[in-house]
């Protein structure tokens, strides 16, 4: 299995926004400069058409660009993992242009079909998987019913199966399912972002994905730093920084999540705060505190 995309999952996975313009087509010089921005501040891992990328709500063509736009503005300096899904041949055509525009991994996003099978399941990652075997594949397991088992199955099938995100709300139940399915086979990525990384990292991941990456990228490559060293103090101080605009985040159930990420670019002058539904503009009341929040981490 390739190291190199095992040390790119073991990172902070930065999921970066989507801008749209005022017509409401995706703003490209606007991604471009959030890019080159995470890049430029030492961000190596970049994964488009990640959910805070909206991905149910671009068009496939938008979702194609998303790709070629990343993989330009990496230029060699970061890991693209592009976010791949929905029905079989749709996620296994996007997985040949992500491999095609230069991508070298794909996140597979978790079935949204309503009746998933366990042999279902196995079925749907390895059609992806075996159509790209030149590229890592990161399931996306949001699921707290799915055992560990069914993954070691995949993993057995798919020997590119090189990482999963794990983005189930349960340190234990994190713990038992890696365990279960084989914790130094893949490598494990805390799927819910900076509020979950110290205790994930406990359990054995050695990456998170993170949106606030697009806003402050130095706070999430400090805490990366700080768990890799053991600075579990140093750790929990960042984590309580980012704490509020997590929480904001992850309120009535996610519902606010890129949302608040939005905002606080708005804030900062990066891009517009314009969402897609079914996402919502953050509500005014709760604008004041996100461009506090951002004010602060600069003081």
């Amino acid at each position: 299995m390739n190291e190199a995309l095992r040390a790119a999952l073991a990172d902070v996975v930065a999921i970066p926004v989507t801008p749209f313009a005022a017509d409401g087509t995706v703003d490209e010089p606007a991604q471009r400069a959030l890019l080159r921005l995470l890049v430029d501040s030492g961000v190596t891992t970049l994964t488009p058409n990640g959910n805070t990328g909206e991905f149910y709500a671009l068009t496939p063509g938008e979702r194609r660009r998303a790709v070629e736009v990343t993989v330009e503005e990496a230029a060699g300096a970061a890991t693209v993992v592009a976010g791949v899904g929905h029905e079989v041949p749709a996620a296994v055509a996007a997985a040949r242009h992500a491999a095609a525009a230069g991508a070298r991994l794909v996140m597979i996003h978790q079935p949204v079909h309503p009746y998933v099978s366990h042999a279902g399941w196995v079925d749907y990652h390895r059609a992806v998987a075996d159509a790209v075997p030149e590229l890592g594949v990161v399931p996306y397991v949001r699921d707290p019913l799915l055992p560990g088992a069914v993954l070691a199955e995949l993993g057995r099938h798919c020997p590119n199966v090189t990482g999963v995100k794990y983005a189930v709300p349960d340190a234990v139940t994190f713990a038992a399912f890696a365990r279960d399915a084989g914790l130094d086979r893949f490598v494990w990525v805390a799927g819910l972002a900076e509020l979950y990384a110290p205790s994930y990292w406990a359990a054995g991941a050695t990456g998170f994905t993170s949106g606030l990456v697009n806003v402050a990228p130095a706070i999430p490559l400090a805490l990366r730093d700080a768990l890799r060293a053991g600075r579990y103090a140093d750790a929990m101080e960042l984590w309580e920084r980012v704490r509020p605009f997590e929480e904001l985040r992850a309120r009535d159930r996610s519902a606010d999540n890129v949302s608040v990420v939005k905002e606080a670019l708005a804030a900062l002058g990066r891009c517009r705060r314009e969402v897609r539904p079914p996402g919502r503009v953050l509500p005014e009341d709760r604008r004041a505190r996100v461009a506090a929040l951002v004010r602060s981490w600069d003081a």
